[in-house]
């Protein structure tokens, strides 16, 4: 089989290199400004670990909220650790940079989200859904990164209005 380099994978190495980086920040010094983020995962992930009843409630993904409300922030190279609120009940969890499908801070626009094919990972890792398929996963996306350019815009919709993509393209010359 001739040599080829594995860009999905090193991309995806990188990006949660990234996840790893800041989020390790946050840890430190607490999240600056209006930063926060939303994080899917895959609850299925056998590293994942959380409460029975979020399992049951979320038996594929679920997505957290890192703003108001989190304590004891830990990463490690493999993920974070954190304790959330869950209408006044607290809940640690453990997170594998693994299972991370998306990674979004909306106060930037800067977002990250990670295909899988099936597939592994790499060889010393374990495949990301348990599947022997040697096709590699697509590399991530990132989803926009606005925050070198013009910031949060004016009329952004407040959280719980219904929001609408819009494609820019046909504005384009």
């Amino acid at each position: 089989m001739p040599r080829t380099i594995d860009y999905g994978n090193l991309m995806h190495r990188a990006m949660r290199s990234l996840i790893q980086e800041v989020l390790t920040d946050i840890a430190d010094n607490g999240l600056p400004g209006a930063h926060h983020f939303f994080i899917t995962f895959d609850t299925t992930h056998p590293e994942a670990e959380l409460a029975d009843w979020l399992k049951e409630r979320y038996p594929h993904e679920m997505t957290v909220v890192i703003q108001h409300w989190f304590d004891n922030l830990e990463v490690t190279d493999h993920g974070f650790a954190v304790t959330l609120n869950f209408g006044d009940a607290p809940e640690r969890m453990t997170v594998p940079f693994d299972s991370i499908q998306t990674f979004v801070d909306p106060s930037v626009e800067f977002g990250l989200r990670f295909e899988t094919q099936g597939g592994a990972e790499d060889e010393d890792d374990d495949l990301m859904d348990g599947e022997d398929d040697p096709t590699p996963p697509e590399p991530p996306r990132p989803l926009r990164d606005r925050s070198k350019k013009d910031g949060p815009r004016k009329n952004d919709k407040r959280p719980g209005q219904d929001a609408e993509v819009v494609s820019l393209d046909k504005f384009r010359k």
